[in-house]
């Protein structure tokens, strides 16, 4: 009997250590999607993420996604920001990694700013990495050839040929204009002392130096980010989606 008893007092004591264990090495991301798109994008890669037993968090920018309710040319760059300030805030949310795709740079890099205490890693996903008062527009109005994004504008709005109302849900919308011409405004030097990783994608038959993103890999090596090359078009979380879900469990 009292054999079994210790033998019943290991076996708990193993599975407390063990959970404690698990908890400890489980890590939270928060992944903001980008431009016309929403948090239905990354759900794969949330899915793949959890089944390693971390945690994922993955807000929709107000008006876009399941948001699109609410798009409105009244919509700012601050308000994208406040979108995911406000998750980490109410979620009670600490040592995240935050990861931002494509615009979502700019919105990561802007919650960087106000909540540097929170976040453990940045990681920009063929993303936009801004300096103060520096705006989509700015950086990559030209992305695109003449007038670039500017030509896609309408009523308030943002686009491009490939958003169409007759394409079947979840699906590209419309981008609110003056998120993308906002400048971003940035003055706390705290956010510079957070690790960052800067991930490129870009097409394999043709050298990265001529990807539209390529500005801002380079930007990250003088600032010292890790960086990462992965060959593959601008949306690793559908075609790359190993491969991005590998890098980002190295990033944590």
């Amino acid at each position: 009997m009292k054999f079994n008893k210790l033998g019943y007092f290991i076996l708990f004591f193993s599975l407390v250590v063990g959970l404690k264990s698990a908890y400890a090495q489980q890590t939270t991301y928060v992944i903001v999607h980008g431009a016309w798109g929403g948090a239905w994008q990354f759900k794969k890669t949330a899915n793949e993420l959890e089944k390693k037993g971390h945690k994922v968090y993955r807000p929709t920018l107000t008006g876009l996604g399941e948001r699109y309710h609410l798009a409105d040319t009244s919509i700012r760059l601050q308000t994208h920001i406040n979108d995911v300030i406000n998750t980490i805030l109410f979620e009670d949310l600490r040592d995240i990694v935050l990861v931002g795709h494509s615009y979502g740079g700019m919105v990561i890099t802007g919650v960087a700013d106000s909540l540097p205490d929170r976040i453990k890693k940045l990681v920009y996903l063929d993303a936009i990495l801004p300096e103060d008062q520096e705006s989509v527009l700015t950086l990559m109005g030209k992305a695109d050839g003449n007038n670039g994004l500017l030509k896609y504008g309408k009523e308030g709005f943002i686009i491009p040929f490939w958003v169409k109302d007759d394409m079947k849900f979840p699906r590209d919308v419309p981008h609110p204009l003056k998120t993308m011409s906002d400048g971003i405004n940035l003055n706390n030097p705290e956010r510079e002392k957070i690790p960052a990783t800067y991930i490129l994608t870009y097409e394999g038959d043709q050298p990265m130096e001529k990807d539209d993103f390529f500005q801002f890999y380079a930007k990250a090596k003088k600032k010292h980010f890790k960086t990462i090359e992965l060959i593959g078009d601008h949306n690793p979380q559908i075609k790359k989606l190993k491969e991005l879900v590998d890098l980002l469990l190295q990033e944590r």
